[in-house]
């Protein structure tokens, strides 16, 4: 008896605020129970089942999510809901689950219980997730893709460039991921508002992480060398005793080059190309990628970038032969893909000069015949077999001529309203122009508009073509240098074209430029020997000091206006090795 007396005389001992330790034990009990439910409650509510529970997660975002990376993947790592929608510190996790309360309220009210009232609603709740990551600095992605943990010799070149800008300037994760884990719908909101969604925070800024600092210090740049695809492609015989099919020509021209002859010039410039390292250059089906979608961040979602100075080889050189596929094969931009077409052509370039010329050589392998569906007869341009055209600007950056062409090239010329594309006018429309409107519309520069309709708002169609300066306007800008030189070569007739391009595509013959070619055992081979100095409106005159801005295009296999191939912009230099096209000095 005096044994228990002692017992309960120490749990009835106060410790607390008159609280005794025997009721304190208790409350802790409690207390650890309550807790360990609590917290297993929320964790139950964490899980993928437990998201997907209701059919309108199940049916709409959980059945888009199972086609992307977060889902599946090479290393078998999941990102399930909870890791990007719900907080991981306590108190944020526990403040979104009291939000989530008011999606329970929209479940008993039934407000997505479709299909249909889940897309009408679709955008708004994607605005809101958006919003949310913007604030935190999209902390929930960061849990998994940190700065300091990225390596960036194994990302691609855009990506390297954008994250290191990302670091310096104060931008997040969700500025550029949208639409990651499930359906696209950013493309419908204005450019207005995806530059507001996008605009840098200062306090997001950050130092450059050790590693990326390291790999710079190197002497690697973020921007890799502009030599990287040409000296790691490999250069096949392109000698073949048989003919391949379309199919097994397009696996070989996508992925290698044809070799370059080493002797002199057999097709008449007379230079010994034997010593001259080519640049292997891909040329990719653009489809409907006109400028406006290239200035529309809903399109296109590098504008930012390209905005902001970054010229399109900068974020896409290495990635030509992946666009061409995608764009060929009808994937993206491309309503009315033409079976077979090839979605990109390797061309070796060599480059060279004089005192009075300069000339380019030009080699890619050649392809069976892929007939156009909606054309008779199935070739576009039946006369001619290929066509290569080549166009020029100016580089300076304190006095461009042509808006934009530092950074996208010939890309400039192309527009929405032209023939093939979407907004393309119809004949009544044109009858009434004062261009030269018999075989549609072609190319025309921004520097001859007034205005050019980028985004399209309210059914207004993209473009510009009818609205033309007066022609005063247009001279000036032709004496000025606001133009874009055009060189162009037809095989069929052997003809070779010198032109420009600014209202419209004016061609004038072949004055300042003489293009010789050849089709042997599969590969073309072109040659061009141009003047460097002209006296003539129309013509760049190109001094061996200085840069120029370069694109080119081939309709191969017989095609005609947009369904070529084209280069992303390149610089033509002279004895320069920071050039991607190097003219050297004989």
């Amino acid at each position: 008896m005096p044994h228990s007396s002692k017992k309960f005389g120490l749990m009835s001992r106060k410790v607390l605020m008159g609280t005794t330790l025997g009721a304190a034990l208790f409350f802790m009990i409690i207390g650890v129970i309550f807790w360990g439910g609590f917290n297993t409650a929320m964790e139950v509510t964490n899980t993928l089942d437990f998201c997907i529970s209701c059919h309108e997660m199940e049916e709409n975002v959980f059945r888009e999510y199972q086609k992307t990376i977060h889902y599946t993947n090479r290393s078998g790592v999941r990102a399930t809901c909870s890791d990007c929608h719900v907080p991981r510190p306590w108190i944020h996790k526990v403040v979104r689950k009291i939000q989530a309360s008011n999606e329970v309220l929209h479940k008993i009210l039934g407000t997505i219980d479709t299909p249909e009232k889940f897309n009408e609603h679709r955008l708004e709740l994607a605005k809101n997730v958006w919003r949310a990551m913007k604030s935190t600095d999209s902390r929930e992605c960061r849990n998994c893709h940190n700065f300091d943990s990225m390596k960036p010799e194994d990302q691609k070149k855009r990506s390297r460039n954008q994250h290191a800008t990302a670091m310096e300037n104060g931008n997040t994760c969700i500025d550029c991921h949208k639409g990651i884990a499930h359906n696209k719908i950013h493309d419908k909101l204005t450019d207005e508002e995806l530059d507001a969604m996008s605009e840098p925070v200062t306090e997001n800024k950050r130092p450059i992480a050790p590693q990326w600092q390291a790999f710079i210090d190197n002497g690697k740049k973020l921007v890799t060398d502009t030599t990287e695809a040409a000296t790691e492609a490999p250069v096949a015989d392109v000698t073949t005793e048989t003919e391949p099919t379309a199919v097994e020509a397009e696996k070989e021209v996508t992925t290698e080059p044809a070799k370059t002859a080493p002797a002199a010039s057999s097709t008449g410039s007379g230079i010994d190309w034997s010593g001259i390292e080519p640049a292997e250059v891909i040329l990719f089906f653009p489809g409907q990628a006109s400028m406006e979608w290239v200035l529309k961040g809903s399109d296109h979602g590098g504008k930012r970038a390209f905005m902001t100075g970054d010229r399109c080889f900068t974020c896409h050189e290495g990635e030509e032969k992946a666009i061409g596929e995608k764009i060929a094969s009808g994937e993206k931009v491309e309503p009315t893909p033409i079976p077979g077409k090839r979605g990109s052509i390797a061309v070796n370039v060599q480059a060279a000069h004089d005192a009075d010329n300069l000339y380019m050589r030009f080699e890619w392998k050649d392809v069976s015949h892929a007939p156009v569906s909606f054309v008779t007869g199935g070739k576009m341009d039946p006369e001619n077999p290929i066509k290569l055209a080549i166009m020029l600007s100016t580089d300076s950056e304190d006095d461009p001529k042509v808006e934009f062409t530092d950074r996208s090239g010939c890309w400039q010329t192309c527009h929405h309203d032209v023939n093939y594309m979407p907004d393309q006018p119809d004949k009544s429309a044109l009858a009434g122009s004062p261009l030269d409107t018999s075989n549609g519309f072609t190319k025309y520069l921004k520097e001859s508009r007034t205005d050019i309709e980028i985004e399209g708002k309210d059914g207004k169609k993209r473009g510009g073509w009818d609205k033309l300066k007066d022609a005063a306007e247009i001279q000036a800008a032709l004496e000025n240098g606001s133009f874009m030189d055009l060189l162009r070569y037809k095989s069929g007739t052997g003809e070779s074209e010198d032109g420009y391009i600014l209202a419209e595509r004016v061609m004038t013959g072949g004055q300042g430029v003489k293009f010789t070619g050849k089709l042997n055992a599969g590969v073309w081979t072109v040659e061009m020997t141009r003047k460097l100095t002209s006296d003539k409106l129309g013509d760049i005159s190109m001094s061996t000091d200085q840069m120029y801005n370069i694109g080119f295009a081939i309709h191969d296999d017989y095609s005609n206006s947009r369904f070529h191939h084209v280069s992303l912009g390149l610089k033509l230099g002279f004895d320069d090795d920071e050039a991607e096209i190097n003219a050297i000095g004989k």
